[in-house]
């Protein structure tokens, strides 16, 4: 498998779990720097804690946050490097569509 494709299977997951909107919240909500815990992760959502706990391994699964235990309690937060390798891949993306175009539009003004 060509290292390309390997990097599109890796995206997947990020994309697949911030495709809910409970998980982007949670993202934004982690995107300050702060760790945070469930019970603050949880202050304003119209969800139970179980279903946050639920979201939060989701996006841990996917490789967009960290958790660590803080005494009784575990504490999450945004891991950056996850954003910036999907951001190479959209630009990776983005640079095979604008070549793609390119050559569609030099063979069509010929």
């Amino acid at each position: 498998m060509s290292s390309r494709r390997a990097r599109r299977y890796d995206a997947a997951p990020i994309f697949a779990a911030l495709g809910d909107r409970t998980r982007l919240a949670l993202v934004t909500k982690l995107s300050d720097g702060q760790s945070r815990s469930i019970a603050q992760l949880c202050a304003d959502a119209e969800i139970t804690r179980q279903a946050v706990t639920k979201h939060l391994h989701v996006l841990e699964d996917a490789g967009l946050v960290r958790s660590t235990r803080a005494g009784r309690e575990s504490q999450f937060e945004l891991r950056p490097e996850s954003i910036v390798q999907m951001r190479e891949y959209l630009d990776e993306v983005s640079r095979q569509w604008d070549d793609a175009l390119a050559r569609l539009r030099a063979f069509v003004e010929r």
